[in-house]
């Protein structure tokens, strides 16, 4: 059975557009989606991303959080049939305060799964308070309990396969430690690259102030070299026939152009795979 991908709603945010895109609409508002994915058609279903703790700690961030019971992971899980306690793992692009704040909703029995590189970052208090106290403490208690957390040093170990046809790699963009997610599906590699893109449209569709050709727009949020946040996109673009952001609608690869974007209005559960009537071109 091949591997498919569907699209979990946890909820948005507003924020700041320049955070997302650098230098666009300083002092302006923007709203954002916050995605998370699940991974179904292995041996066991697996999680990547559990979205942010409360609408309440995003004002730490001097951000809003739009959050509602609809978006709580166990109602977003429960729309495709699956219940916490199927997961097996829960993988995380990185820690930042809208990606690993439901952790505790997991049982220790479900693995948490994270490159080691972000974990040291998380607890060096160069990015706090990205790092909010409650969800790192959270892995902290799972450091200390057997089989709870799964470490992975991808900088240094090059790609590493979760289950079959699930690759773990670093993406050397947005965070020191962030890890991109490969999943072979019926219809090609699907990437879901965390936050190493925020914005299609204004940082690669039609890159905003930029003058260079085939250049993409680095994001306002980056620990890295605008040069090494760069590479990274083009790589993404160079090597997946889908890209899955967690703040930005999912967009459709080809020959390093965007082609297509992901309607997320379709009615039901939307699959990366199954569903080609959800596809908008751009």
């Amino acid at each position: 059975m091949a591997l498919e991908i569907k699209v979990l709603d946890f909820g948005d945010i507003e924020l700041e557009s320049s955070f997302l895109v650098l230098g666009r609409g300083c002092g302006r508002v923007s709203r954002v989606h916050t995605y998370g994915f699940l991974i179904l058609g292995g041996q066991y279903p697996i999680v990547v991303d559990t979205g942010y703790r409360d609408n309440a700690i995003m004002e730490t961030l001097g951000m809003r959080g739009l959050q509602f019971h609809e978006n709580m992971i166990q109602n977003q899980l429960a729309r495709h049939g699956v219940k916490m306690g199927d997961v097996r793992y829960v993988c995380h692009t990185h820690l930042h305060i809208d990606h690993a704040g439901k952790d505790d909703h997991f049982a220790m029995n479900t693995t948490v799964v994270v490159n080691r590189r972000e974990m040291e970052c998380s607890v060096s208090g160069l990015m706090h308070p990205q790092y909010p106290k409650p969800d790192i403490q959270h892995l902290i208690e799972r450091l200390h309990t057997p089989q709870a957390l799964r470490f992975e040093d991808l900088e240094l170990s090059g790609p590493i396969e979760l289950i079959p046809g699930v690759v773990l790699e670093a993406a050397n963009a947005h965070t020191e430690g962030s890890m991109n997610v490969h999943v072979e599906t019926a219809e090609g590699r699907a990437t879901i690259c965390g936050d190493v893109i925020y914005d299609f449209q204004d940082q690669i569709i039609e890159p905003y102030h930029v003058i260079y050709s085939h250049e993409v727009q680095v994001t306002g949020n980056h620990a890295g070299s605008k040069r090494s946040e760069k590479a990274a996109i083009k790589k993404l673009l160079n090597s997946s026939k889908f890209l899955l952001p967690v703040h930005d609608k999912s967009a459709k690869i080809e020959r390093g152009q965007v082609i297509g974007r992901l309607d997320m209005a379709v009615p039901g559960p939307i699959s990366q795979t199954v569903q080609r009537r959800a596809w908008f071109p751009v």
